[in-house]
């Protein structure tokens, strides 16, 4: 671990109501992130201009940066980047190459909570973001039985969940269920941006033959960053909301939930499941 992601504080457990002992308990750690951008071949140049302040658990902190710029359509993935200054909880990614850079596109509140993005955005029209990425044509299938086994490998590979139990886990597999990347935050937003963005870093996006799976629920915000980085399979730990539904419909996402050793739920895109 990079940086501290988890914490001791003492706990009191109690026992059968009546006898009560101090322990050490690991606490997952939620700090702010303050993410700026520098752009000095924007007309007119931007310097140090402060997007957002998101909660999030210190760690990653590059590639949450570059993902959630991304994902909020500010940037482009084939962007030249670079990581200009960071200190505990503030960032600034400077865009060199960009003379075209839309900040109108900055419509939300400056600050933005740990466990939804979407309450940030100045209003309903600007959550729908334009998809930068077209899916492909060609077919994508995959094992019913691989997509039943990768819940195990999340688990095994979750470290600072199995410290707090208090962390939300996004991972990347590959379509034969072997495991690529995983990224936690006490964000389940957060999450998939570090995973996204730390794609971006690694010049692998598109993602369109790979797994995501997310450790708890899926809502509209997860799909569409989902769409943004090109991934044509979402499966999830937890349920869906109606709307993340509608926009895995919409951009033919398979779309995955309530997943388990035994048994899950299509809501979308049932044809690239081999059972």
């Amino acid at each position: 671990m990079d940086k501290q992601q988890a914490i001791i504080i003492k706990s009191i457990l109690k026992h059968h109501s009546i006898i009560n002992d101090e322990i050490d308990d690991h606490i997952a750690v939620e700090e702010p992130l303050e993410i700026s951008i520098t752009a000095l071949r924007c007309v007119p140049p931007v310097t140090n201009k402060n997007i957002s302040i998101t909660m999030r658990t210190p760690c990653d902190d590059v590639a949450l940066a570059i993902g959630f710029l991304y994902t909020e359509g500010i940037i482009r993935y084939d962007d030249t980047m670079t990581h200009s200054s960071e200190t505990d909880n503030q960032i600034t990614i400077e865009l060199p190459d960009r003379a075209d850079l839309d900040l109108s596109k900055i419509e939300r509140h400056f600050y933005t909570s740990s466990s939804c993005g979407v309450c940030g955005k100045s209003s309903i029209e600007a959550i729908w973001t334009q998809c930068p990425i077209e899916m492909p044509a060609e077919a994508l299938s995959v094992h019913s039985h691989i997509i039943k086994n990768i819940p195990t490998t999340l688990s095994q590979s979750q470290s600072v969940f199995q410290q707090t139990g208090g962390l939300h886990a996004a991972a990347l597999y590959t379509i034969d269920g072997n495991i690529i990347d995983i990224k936690e935050d006490v964000g389940r937003h957060n999450a998939l941006d570090k995973l996204i963005g730390a794609a971006i870093l690694r010049k692998t996006l598109p993602l369109h033959n790979n797994l995501l799976l997310l450790s708890g629920r899926v809502s509209f915000e997860l799909v569409q960053k989902s769409a943004m980085a090109g991934i044509r399979i979402i499966t999830a730990i937890g349920a869906p909301s109606s709307l993340a539904i509608q926009l895995a419909e919409e951009f033919d996402i398979t779309l995955i939930g309530f997943l388990g050793r035994e048994r899950f739920n299509v809501y979308h895109g049932a044809e690239r499941i081999i059972f």
